[in-house]
């Protein structure tokens, strides 16, 4: 019989998470009941969001228990199924965990066609990470052609897309990232009108040179210095979108919230948080609309794909040091 290599949360992590927090173990690959389906897992998502999962404490999600197997995106290949929808061969995704064999509900998967596009791509701007970067920056920030969008964390996997729906509705977009590679490759392959590199200098001032006349729509997936620096530079009514932040998911001490909050006051602006799963009865809107942008070559997408399921601990805290470039994915097996 196969068995299956399980990544679990062994313990919750205090700061930045070790490699002593997960547990590799080994099952019997399940056998799927009536209605359900299995999975062998192929590519898997890491997200900054993982690190919140793994704390006790009310969420928009129930924690991750400890000897629970960690929770994760995945897109894989059906190898058995017991669901009159899925045949053995199909390609689906949904929350596999962190793991070679998954079984779920065949209402828990979505089936995607690698003709259409590589199977990562339907973890990064096809799958949740579009639809967060589309109703985030739409629906939330609700950009007007014209105003200036600026975007934190904008090399990452979500900010490489908002920043390009954001040219693609008429608006001056600028990218906050780290490193020159970076900021060049927002500017130069993605169209970005100006990058802020965070790690040189005064972010204030180049913000202030990158955004002369303000900020309309802040679509903020950092927090911490950069949330409060972008604050001095609202404009009237301008929206702020709180999607993460991930430079206070590892801290030790409490989150440091935005002291230049009057701001809001004083400029009349808006912050919401957004989470994707609201807009779940629109999520093939929102892939109908980005499929027919990737078609016509007006919306690019980058993967970072890394290998080996029991790489998973040090591969995640890539996200948190910065060191992937677009949309982070775990190559767990060949198809």
């Amino acid at each position: 019989m196969t068995t299956n290599t399980q990544i679990k949360l062994a313990r919750r992590p205090v700061g930045e998470p070790q490699g002593s927090d997960f547990e590799i173990s080994t099952a019997t690959v399940p056998e799927p009941g009536e209605g359900q389906v299995l999975i062998k897992v192929l590519y898997l998502s890491l997200d900054p969001a993982m690190r919140g999962w793994m704390n006790e404490g009310k969420s928009y999600v129930p924690p991750v228990q400890i000897g629970e197997v960690m929770r994760a995106l995945g897109a894989g290949r059906v190898v058995a199924s017991r669901h009159p929808d899925f045949a053995v061969g199909d390609h689906v995704t949904g929350t596999t965990g962190v793991q070679e064999y998954a079984v779920l509900d065949g209402s828990e998967l979505t089936k995607v066609d690698p003709s259409v596009a590589p199977l990562p791509t339907f973890l990064h701007v096809l799958g949740m990470t579009g639809m967060t970067a589309y109703f985030g920056l739409l629906e939330v920030g609700q950009p007007k052609a014209g105003e200036t969008v600026v975007v934190s964390g904008a090399a990452g996997a979500v900010g490489t897309v908002v920043g390009q729906i954001a040219k693609l509705k008429g608006c001056r977009v600028v990218g906050i990232a780290g490193g020159k590679e970076k900021c060049d490759f927002l500017t130069g392959e993605l169209g970005f009108d100006a990058a802020v590199d965070y790690k040189r200098g005064d972010l204030k001032a180049a913000l202030r040179a990158a955004c002369p006349e303000g900020v309309d729509v802040f679509f903020d997936n950092v927090g911490g210095d950069i949330l409060d620096t972008v604050l001095t530079r609202l404009r009237m009514h301008a929206r702020i979108v709180i999607c993460g932040a991930i430079s206070q998911y590892n801290n030790t001490t409490p989150v440091k919230g935005p002291s230049n909050y009057l701001s809001l006051l004083v400029n009349r602006a808006r912050m919401q948080g957004m989470v994707v799963f609201d807009y779940a009865d629109r999520y093939a809107e929102a892939a109908r609309e980005m499929a027919g942008w990737m078609r016509e070559g007006r919306l690019k997408h980058r993967e970072h794909i890394v290998e080996g399921l029991e790489t998973f601990p040090e591969r995640l805290l890539m996200l948190f040091r910065g060191e992937n470039f677009g949309k982070l994915v775990l190559k767990v097996a060949d198809d």
